[in-house]
């Protein structure tokens, strides 16, 4: 009941107003997010890598509401990875950006309706093919990063469509929702990136596992799946059970075959110690002004992290 709360607000104009005006709130940012510009998110890579770990970068920002935005997350998208290659970060892929298909208008043309439409797709398509351009150009990748159910099968296709032409471009797949046991059977092709999470969207039951355990299930059989199969897979989780059920299952796999994830301020000692071990552990970090929606889902998936935030703010008060 709590997560579900918690996603609930990360949709509420009303509690963003309230959080974002909060000082206590800057603690727990700053521990989730390199920061608001570009040059941030180039610090933190720069750092991660000199530690020896993989990134992907991600700027906040979902849902856009006009195309003026769209266009701008994208243009902040080509201009991040001209400065990733200028600082020699890019090369076989070390460090790349993970995009979320409603930042570039997959949601626009349909304001009766929250589903993409051809318009949407047709924006979407355009700005993401300038990003994956942009990537390639600079020896490095994209991938298309997971949203709620009503965008899976838009991102799939848009992945599917650029990854015809650019073989490196990833998708996200999230094991809380039923339907993606199908989804990576028919993804687990030769050289497809798939990264696998667990998911962190308020999902309607018909669409998504309701309990924590159905969600672990799920995860683990997928992983069998894309462990077994010849793509790269990508484990995003922190959990670990199911770490080690992925190092299980990668003694019969090339160590540069696959990688696993973590997200940025989360478990960074277990980050370190897995590339010690000669893992390949890549770490997503977000960055931009939009952080109040990414900070919410993290409170959800982490009750330690809600105590954390919940003491600041006493404190502050």
């Amino acid at each position: 009941m709590l997560r579900s709360a918690l996603l609930a607000a990360a949709a509420s104009e009303r509690i963003r107003e309230i959080v974002t005006s909060t000082s206590a709130t800057s603690a727990l940012v700053h521990r989730y997010v390199a920061g608001e510009s570009s040059e941030d998110a180039v610090a933190v890579a720069r750092s991660l890598r000199s530690h020896g770990l993989l990134v992907t970068l991600d700027y906040l920002g979902e849902d856009a509401t006009d195309a003026q935005r769209a266009a701008a997350t994208a243009a902040q998208y080509v201009h991040l990875v001209g400065k990733l290659a200028a600082e020699g970060l890019t090369g076989d892929g070390a460090v790349e950006v993970s995009v979320k298909p409603t930042a570039l208008g997959l949601l626009l043309g349909g304001e009766d309706s929250p589903e993409p439409n051809v318009v949407g797709m047709r924006i979407a398509a355009e700005h993401l093919e300038r990003i994956v351009v942009a990537a390639a150009s600079a020896g490095t990748t994209v991938t298309v990063d997971a949203e709620d159910h009503r965008t899976t099968d838009a991102a799939l296709r848009l992945a599917g469509s650029l990854r015809s032409r650019f073989g490196s471009v990833g998708t996200v797949m999230q094991a809380s929702l039923r339907r993606t046991e199908a989804d990576v059977r028919s993804l687990a092709t030769p050289g497809t990136r798939v990264r696998l999470c667990k998911g962190a969207y308020a999902e309607p039951a018909s669409q998504a596992f309701d309990s924590r355990h159905e969600v672990d299930k799920s995860f683990a059989r997928c992983l069998r799946v894309l462990m077994s199969g010849p793509g790269y897979p990508m484990i995003a989780t922190h959990d670990p059970r199911l770490i080690a059920i992925t190092r299980s299952l990668g003694m019969a796999r090339d160590a540069g075959s696959f990688e696993y994830q973590m997200l940025f301020g989360v478990r960074p000692d277990e980050q370190r110690r897995l590339a010690a071990s000669g893992a390949q552990v890549r770490v997503y970090v977000p960055y931009g002004g939009d952080w109040y929606p990414y900070l919410v889902r993290r409170l959800a998936e982490r009750p330690s992290n809600l105590a954390f935030f919940l003491r600041s703010l006493m404190s502050s008060s």
